[in-house]
């Protein structure tokens, strides 16, 4: 008798604190065969994971993958086919940078069954976590995702994305992070802009820093911000619960000013 096909669940395990999973990935988590998950899932949450399950790690680092897009997508399509209940584990949301949409792609084309269960994105989680809308009727009414790799710097048109009324959050962002202010004040986006970082979203160790744009990358250098991390540039990050680190081109542009920082 040919075995029944699996199912693949691709779940969004949030920004890190296991508080924050949905009920439904806690049990999808709870109940599943397999467990194929990034890097950046807290230990905490994979303590959720069965003792009888397989683990698969699949994490992935600046140069360095342990398993190509192509073969995790191989893997979960050979999983399921061999009858497992297989939870594909990722931080955040699975559809924000997480490449979940090559995974269901990759799912269906096999005709295997494959749903989403979406997580509290990196955005979302680390703003909250700091104190800090991303949408405010006095400040912004527009909420821009991008990514800051240097593929993305070179082949992304950021004008309008920036600046009044509008929010800009960045991941991946911390070892282009000159390259980007630089890049958004090319693009016409003011200096004095305010930028906050979040480094490690909800995870014990967490970080908020302030400073203006013009000082992005001189505060990531001097601070030595670590990813995982987003970079929040506009109005509302002046609302974020964070440390003000001032200094060089920024420092000069603020005391011109005459007023203390926001």
């Amino acid at each position: 008798m040919e075995q029944a096909t699996g199912q693949v669940w691709l779940v969004g395990a949030g920004p890190g604190d296991p508080d924050l999973l949905t009920v439904r990935a806690a049990r999808l988590i709870a109940a599943a065969d397999v467990v194929v998950h990034d890097g950046l899932v807290d230990a905490r949450t994979l303590a959720l994971v069965p003792a009888n399950a397989q683990r698969i790690s699949v994490a992935k680092k600046r140069d360095r993958h342990t398993m190509a897009q192509e073969d995790i997508n191989a893997l979960l399509v050979r999983l399921a086919r061999e009858g497992h209940s297989v939870v594909r584990l990722k931080g955040g949301d699975p559809f924000v940078f997480g490449r979940g949409g090559e995974e269901l792609q990759a799912c269906r084309a096999a005709n295997v069954p494959c749903a989403v269960v979406p997580g509290v994105s990196a955005a979302l989680g680390c703003a909250a976590e700091a104190g800090l809308p991303l949408t405010h009727r006095d400040f912004a009414s527009a909420v821009t995702f991008v990514a800051g790799t240097c593929q993305g710097l070179r082949q992304q048109d950021w004008r309008g994305l920036a600046g009044p009324g509008r929010t800009l959050v960045v991941y991946m962002g911390v070892t282009t992070a000159a390259m980007i202010a630089e890049k958004l004040m090319a693009d016409g986006v003011s200096p004095d802009t305010p930028v906050a970082v979040l480094e490690r979203g909800t995870l014990p160790g967490r970080r908020a820093l302030r400073t203006l744009l013009a000082g992005l990358g001189p505060m990531v250098d001097r601070m030595q911000v670590a990813s995982p991390a987003v970079l929040v540039v506009g109005k509302v990050a002046a609302l974020a619960e964070a440390e003000d680190v001032i200094g060089g081109l920024a420092g000069e542009m603020l005391a011109s000013t005459g007023v203390g920082a926001w």
